[in-house]
Formats: structure tokens, sequence, C-alpha cells
């Protein structure tokens, strides 16, 4: 069973009909076929051109509401016959089988003009009809049959009779199916192989149905993939059937009693050539796939709205998919992504969307790779900052099919109104966001690598083209993850600021860098949007500022927390309790600055954080030592 879109599709006949208003001897019967289907009898007066005819779509095999345009060279001009071709889904040609003349003009006429019509790389599917089989004992299939081999937009061909109504309902049925399951972009009948294009999108198919990527389809995933396109599973004698077929034909097509890439093309190829498309556009249609093996835009881009002051975030079913994915190409159980893993991971995209500036945005292990944490954090960058960009991955992966959803919106959550969090005095959010300010030279960048574990012994080896503009990681705050993306600003004088709209507008909070070995510089506007100063490089000795003001005085002024104290010039990891503060201020900016530099505060926000911190370890070591 298959569901279409509805659309209406128009049926064109043509044929070698010379028609005179005495006797003419030239008629094949088109104008008499249409009136037969109508009628369901042989009509004893034949006009010269029938009206058009709709055929409604509940009396069609495949539902969908058919227009039947006659064509008369008598009534009609060239110009009018040219828009008819043009606006045409599917043609059919007839040609009289008592009739040696029409059947040339099948191919010395008809063919040629509709070519010249129609763009050779979206051609019209043809149909030759063989009318007046009831006044010949004989097939015109030999006559036929070559011409059908060197045209490959004829699709088929049907004998019938307008005068014992034989075959004309098949004529109208293989019509329709010409138009939702046409061979052309499937099939290439002269090298009579299957064309690229459907191989890749089958073989994208297979690789989202095999769940655990050991390139077969098992049993269940058979089974998954048959309801999943079908609507039913196939019984178990009819699994072994179908892998039978393929053991018949080819030796690695079955490996393992299941079904490999190589089956599973060949089974299509099989339907193919057996007639039967319908099953291999089902399959296709049920991916995503449009009718010129493109990924519907509807399909990537399902609609999702999001009101003004709203964020996206993943939601928990969107987090078990991708570890699921994850877990699916990390085959060598190292809860890390090698490049091998990851262009295994991506082969289902067109494209490869992670570059060389993801392994400096999220935690990596010692060897540069990125860790399960770090493809979580990519995801939820990508879906914070371009939601539309995270459903056309997520439609690549297959996630509306494996997760038996409408569409990838499913697993988007859209954040409530930022001021009803303000006025709850709560947030429902999972993802924030902080501008880091500063001047250059301030330590910015190793703020931001620093967040990912890295020291400036580490730091000072990433490619200056391989550098990120954002990290992003989890934090702890009274025992609740959160992920904060910390966005780098370029350095730009106070002035600027003031029109610097998105900098305070799309964040939660405002770290403000200075290099305590430097002449302090103002970088502070009034906003609404909890600040803290950040006194980089704590290291090395504070210099006297060249500012009427301390940095400490100038917090006390203007109600901010002192300034913290912070280095990257570290052994080990730098300490992250200053991003544990970030996100604390960017979940609570309702409660006042005197609250916020309780010490008793940050101390409950720290203890949470690095008991999770302790817990998280040891369930990623369990997980490990499990695997």
């Amino acid at each position: 069973p298959q569901s279409y879109p509805v659309c209406n599709h128009t049926l064109m006949l043509l044929s070698d009909s010379h028609t005179c208003p005495l006797v003419s001897t030239a008629k094949v019967g088109k104008t008499s076929l249409i009136m037969s289907l109508v009628s369901e009898e042989f009509p004893d007066d034949v006009p010269l051109r029938a009206e058009e005819i709709t055929i409604p779509a509940d009396v069609t095999p495949e539902r969908v509401p058919t227009h039947i345009v006659d064509y008369s060279e008598a009534e009609q001009s060239d110009e009018q016959l040219y828009q008819e071709i043009s606006k045409a889904n599917v043609i059919c040609i007839v040609y009289s089988v008592n009739n040696k003349k029409s059947i040339e003009k099948v191919t010395s006429h008809w063919i040629p003009l509709i070519n010249d019509r129609t763009d050779k790389d979206s051609r019209v599917p043809l149909i030759l009809v063989g009318n007046k089989s009831d006044l010949v004992e004989h097939s015109s299939m030999e006559t036929i049959l070559p011409i059908m081999n060197q045209y490959s937009d004829i699709e088929t061909c049907v004998e019938c009779s307008a005068k014992n109504l034989k075959n004309i309902s098949e004529l109208f049925y293989y019509a329709q199916k010409a138009v939702l399951h046409p061979t052309g972009p499937l099939y290439c009948p002269e090298e009579k192989e299957m064309k690229p294009s459907c191989i890749k999108s089958l073989t994208r198919i297979f690789k989202v149905s095999d769940l655990d990527n050991d390139g077969i389809l098992n049993d269940k995933e058979l089974n998954f993939f048959q309801r999943t396109c079908f609507n039913m599973p196939l019984a178990p004698q009819a699994l072994e059937d179908v892998k039978n077929v393929v053991r018949k034909n080819m030796t690695d097509g079955v490996e393992d009693n299941g079904l490999t890439l190589k089956g599973f093309l060949f089974l299509h190829t099989l339907f193919i050539q057996r007639g039967r498309h319908e099953t291999t556009w089902t399959v296709l249609r049920r991916f995503g796939y449009d009718d010129d093996l493109e990924l519907h835009q509807e399909y990537l881009f399902p609609l999702l709205k999001i009101p003004a002051d709203c964020t996206t975030e993943l939601n928990h079913n969107a987090y078990l998919f991708l570890q699921s994915v994850f877990d699916k190409h990390d085959k060598d159980r190292d809860c890390a992504l090698s490049p091998d893993e990851v262009k295994d991971l991506f082969k289902v995209f067109p494209y490869m969307p992670w570059g060389p500036d993801v392994n400096n945005t999220v935690c990596t292990n010692d060897q540069g790779w990125i860790t399960y944490q770090g493809y979580l954090s990519q995801w939820t960058l990508t879906t914070y900052l371009d939601v539309q960009r995270c459903l056309e991955y997520l439609g690549y992966l297959g996630y509306s099919i494996i997760c038996e959803q409408e569409s990838q919106a499913a697993a988007i959550t859209v954040t409530r109104n930022k001021r009803i969090d303000l006025q709850k005095k709560q947030t429902q959010r999972s993802v924030f966001r902080c501008n880091i300010l500063g001047a250059r030279g301030s330590g910015k960048t190793s703020f931001l690598q620093a967040f990912l574990g890295r020291n400036l012994l580490k730091q000072r080896k990433i490619r200056e083209d391989h550098k990120s503009f954002y990290s992003i990681n989890t934090t702890y705050v009274y025992g609740q993850e959160k992920y904060l993306l910390v966005r780098l600003c370029i350095s730009l004088p106070v002035s600027c600021f003031l029109g610097t709209f998105e900098l305070f507008t799309f964040c939660n909070c405002l770290p403000k860098c200075y290099d305590i070995n430097n002449p302090y510089l103002q970088y502070f506007m009034d906003s609404k949007t909890p600040c803290m100063m950040i006194a980089s490089k704590s290291d090395l000795h504070e210099a006297r500022q060249h500012y009427s003001l301390t940095p400490l005085d100038f917090c006390r002024k203007n109600k901010l927390h002192p300034p913290q104290p912070w280095t990257c010039n570290t052994v080990d990891a730098p300490n992250k309790d200053l991003y544990t503060k970030l996100t604390t201020m960017a979940m609570y900016p309702h409660m006042a600055q005197a609250d916020l530099k309780s010490s008793t505060f940050w101390l409950r926000a720290s203890v949470g954080a690095t008991v999770f911190a302790v817990l998280g370890f040891a369930m990623y070591r369990a997980i490990l030592k499990q695997r």
C-alpha cells in the first residue's frame, strides 16, 4: 500500500488520424477508446474529437485524478498540439494493429515531434496503444518490440479493442503507472542496469536501514524496512524466499543469512526488469525522494515555527537517536569517532557537513578525534544556531523513518519566550549562550579552547585555519546538565558596542576578558544581560592599570562580581569552575548581583558541578568497560 500526494495528471491521446467530413480509411479509433472507457460500450456515432474527460481519483487503482485529452488534426492547430504536449504527464500514441502506415508514423512522425517539444532531461513517458485488436488474429508486438528497444521513453505497449472493450481499463492503468512509477529515472534499458542516481539513492536507503552498520540487512532490519515501506512485515518463509532468489543469481548477495548491499540492489533491478517499478518507487518515496531522485525540500525542511525570543534545542528522543547513530559508527567502541568513522557516518549525506573547525569547537580525545560528548555538543550547537540545517542533517540520517515520526520537526523543542522565564524566575532551557568580549590579546580565544579542556600548550598546536569562533561543552548547575555555548566576538572599541545589537540580544551572559599583565581598558555598557569580568592570564604579574578605576572598583561601581582570575597556562586541563559560574548566571538572570556574589551560592553550584562531573566520568568509564 502506498499513498501519493493529491495531484492531477494529464493523459494525451495521439494517433495518425486523418478525418474527412465524408469517409476516411485512416482512422485508428483513439476517440472511440475514450468514449468506450466512459460509456463502457462501443459508440455508434464518434465525433471528430472527444471533450476533455476527468477520471475521478476514487475509481482509479492509484487513486489519482486523471484528465484525458483528445487531439484532432481536423479541429486543432499545431500550436494547440504543442501546448498540450508541453502540459502532458504521459502521452499515448495510438496506432491500428491492422494498419502498417499508422505503425510507421509512430517513429517517423509522433516520437520525433514529441521529443522536439519536450526537454531532453525530463522526457514525457510514452505508451504505445495498438487499437482494433479485434480485427486481427495476430499480434503487432513483433513489429513494436524493436521500436520499444530503440526509444527508452516508451514505457510499455498495450493492444486493445474499443469495440469489445478489451484492455481499455488496463490502458489507462498503465498510463497512470507510467507517470507515478516511470522507468526513466531508475533504469537504462540499453545497459540493462540501474542508473547511477538510482543506485546512489538506494545505497543511502540501505545504509539508513542497516541499523547496526554491519553491511548486512538481517531479518529484523528487513522486517522493519518492509513494515516502514509497505505497512506489513514479511513472513519468515517469504524472507527466505527473497534471499533464495538472490542466492540463485549471485554469490555475494547474501552473507550470514542477511542481505548485502549488492543483493539489495539486485532485487530492485529485478523488480524493475519484471515491470514492478512501483515497488522501487514506493521505497524511494518513503525515504523522501521525488521523481528526479532528489530528496524533497518538504522532507528535508519540514515546517517549524519559532517565535521571537525563543531558541531551539534537541529533545530527549532526538538525543537517543543521535546516540544510536554514534554507536552504529563507533566500530572500535572507544567512545570517539576516528576520521574514517566520521566519513562513514556522513556517507548518507550529499556532502561532508563537518569541517576541521568542528574538532576545535567540541571536546576531542588525545588523538584529536571527536568524543561522544563532543559529538552530541556539535549537534546541540547546530540546532541552536541553525535549526534548518539540523533538520536537513536529521533528514539525511533518516530520523523520521527510523523513529517513526511525521518529520524531523518532532526532534526539536522550541523553548518558551525569554520574557516568560524572567517573569517566572526559572527556565526550561538546556542550552545557554555567552558572547566573550575583550581587547585583542586579552585571552578570548584561549578562553574558548580551555572550555574544551585544552591548556596553552595544546592550544598552540591548533592551525590558524582550523580555529573556530565557537566552543560548546556541558556544565552542571545544581546537578542539572546544561550546555554552555561560548561565542568569540571580534575586538571592538566601546563606541562600536553601542550599535552591536546581537552581542547583547542573542546571548544569556557576557563575560569580558582583560589581560591583568596589560593596562586595563573599559569594555562595558549598561545591559540587562548578566556580565562578568575575567582577569585572564592570572599566572602573570598584575600590572598597574592606566584607568581611573581599578578593575575591582569598576566592578563595585557597576554592581558586578569581583574580577574572576583565570589562566590556561597549566600543566593539566584548565579549571572549569568559571564556566559553571557563567552557566549559573545565564540560568538565573533575575537574581540580584548581590545574590550571585554570595560565596555560598557559588559553593552550592560548584559542589554540584564537581559531584556530577565525577559521576559523569564514572558512567563514561562504565559504558566504555561494558562495550
